[in-house]
């Protein structure tokens, strides 16, 4: 992290394909909390093409587990991630033609949960230039609502019912690929989520999403936790349900800060995903030894904000329960949906966590997390205001607005030189306080 000792200073954060500038006019800059710098894969299809071939967990490669006349489903991530799947897929097309797996047998799924599905020019996008006409026919975007393109494969141990993606169960052959990265309550990505909740029905998410709630109080179940899967009921439940089907290979990515591919993981479904979450943690994940008073943080290329909702969580990680985040965040999509604006419009916490008793829901969740986070808010969007306030979040024009006014705020609470922390890539940095206390409130929504 950088240091700066002086009484005000000047920082620079992305807004969109913006670079905005300006002055802190009191306080001190404690660092800048971002991705790891890490290179590219060296040779990055020789590599792509070794991580296939040498499996975590398995002794034979996806290219000597198929056979001609099999059919094979290969699930791959929406158009609200990065995964740089699409550099991926040539490299292992490729090897299952080899292999004798013919074209006509090799079917795409978009892993989409319970977000809309993606637009010709975001399929052309998640699979390439090349892949996408080649395959475009054959590829199919998951509605978790189509029951006949649904079926039962068996309940979890929690009394989840699983129903998976019909065309993705009957395949001969599953491959399941994405990215890893730190997810709020599921603990990572990738892995076990391209299946649940990436092509099961509404009701099997619901069921897995309620746990996080506290069974017996009104509260987030504490074991609910960012980077954390053992011991998790989201996750573990989410990958007993997974394997109730039958994913035989899975190809994840981790990516650096330029969205390009820093590691590649092939191999068994839940050893390879945990061999890709150690890379991840490390590349993602930064330790603090203090939160600050204040945290100005940007998610300059999440589409809405429910995808945006990521950098709101891990900015709160890193600031004092009294400070201000200022959250650059241009959502040109708005909200994310009416989904997600039908639960803020419950408008307390109580409300929330009632309604998810009764019905758990991804953006309910997501809801409870935001109402608890935003009140301390400044957020420069292209949402409009009524948006804005919904998610009980206050609005700043610019910039410098927002510093103005979360200044003013601090110097108002007896705090007139402030720390602060900058997060410039919010969406994926995840801060982990030192203290107990800082621990067990992050682990929380």
């Amino acid at each position: 992290m950088n240091t700066s000792e002086q009484s005000g200073y000047e920082i620079e954060i992305p807004y969109g394909t913006q670079s905005l500038t300006a002055r802190v006019p009191a306080g001190r800059l404690l660092g800048t909390l971002d991705v790891s710098d890490t290179p590219p894969l060296k040779d990055r299809d020789r590599a792509i093409r070794d991580a296939i071939e040498n499996p975590i967990g398995l002794d034979r490669d996806i290219f000597r587990i198929v056979s001609p006349g099999e059919t094979v489903a290969i699930v791959v991530p929406d158009s609200f991630r990065t995964t740089r799947v699409e550099q991926v897929l040539p490299v292992l097309i490729d090897g299952l033609i080899e292999a004798g797996i013919a074209e006509g047998d090799i079917t795409f799924v978009y892993a989409t949960g319970t977000h809309r599905g993606p637009t010709p020019d975001e399929e052309r996008r998640i699979l390439g230039d090349g892949i996408y006409e080649r395959f475009k026919g054959q590829a199919f975007t998951h509605d978790p609502r189509d029951e006949d393109n649904l079926v039962y494969v068996g309940t979890t141990s929690r009394g989840t019912e699983v129903h998976i993606n019909r065309r993705v169960h009957e395949a001969d052959r599953i491959i399941a690929t994405g990215a890893v990265v730190l997810h709020y309550f599921g603990g990572y990505g990738g892995g076990r989520k391209s299946i649940v909740p990436g092509v099961a029905s509404i009701t099997t998410i619901a069921s897995n999403h309620s746990m996080n709630l506290h069974p017996t109080e009104d509260q987030i179940d504490p074991a609910v936790r960012i980077g954390g899967l053992d011991g998790n009921p989201v996750a573990e439940d989410m990958l007993e349900a997974t394997q109730l089907t039958h994913v035989d290979y899975i190809v994840n990515t981790v990516l650096n800060r330029k969205s390009e591919i820093a590691a590649i993981f092939a191999g068994e479904l839940d050893a390879a995903h945990l061999s890709a979450t150690k890379f991840a943690h490390g590349l993602f994940a930064t330790d603090i030894d203090q939160q600050a008073d204040l945290v100005i943080a940007a998610s300059p290329s999440t589409q809405n904000f429910v995808q945006t909702h990521k950098a709101l969580f891990n900015s709160y990680q890193a600031v004092k329960p009294d400070g201000r985040i200022i959250l650059l965040a241009p959502c040109p999509e708005g909200l994310g949906g009416e989904q997600f604006a039908k639960w803020l419009r419950l408008g307390s916490r109580e409300a929330i966590i009632a309604g998810l008793r009764k019905e758990s829901e991804i953006n309910g969740q997501t809801a409870l997390s935001t109402i608890q986070k935003a009140p301390i808010t400044y957020i420069m969007t292209e949402m409009t205001d009524g948006d804005v306030a919904m998610l009980r979040a206050r609005r700043a024009a610019s910039l410098g607005d927002a510093v103005s006014k979360a200044i003013a705020d601090l110097a108002a609470a007896g705090r007139p030189e402030p720390t602060c922390y900058l997060m410039p890539s919010a969406a994926y940095t995840v801060p982990f306080p030192a203290s107990e206390a800082a621990g067990q409130r992050a682990s929380g929504f």
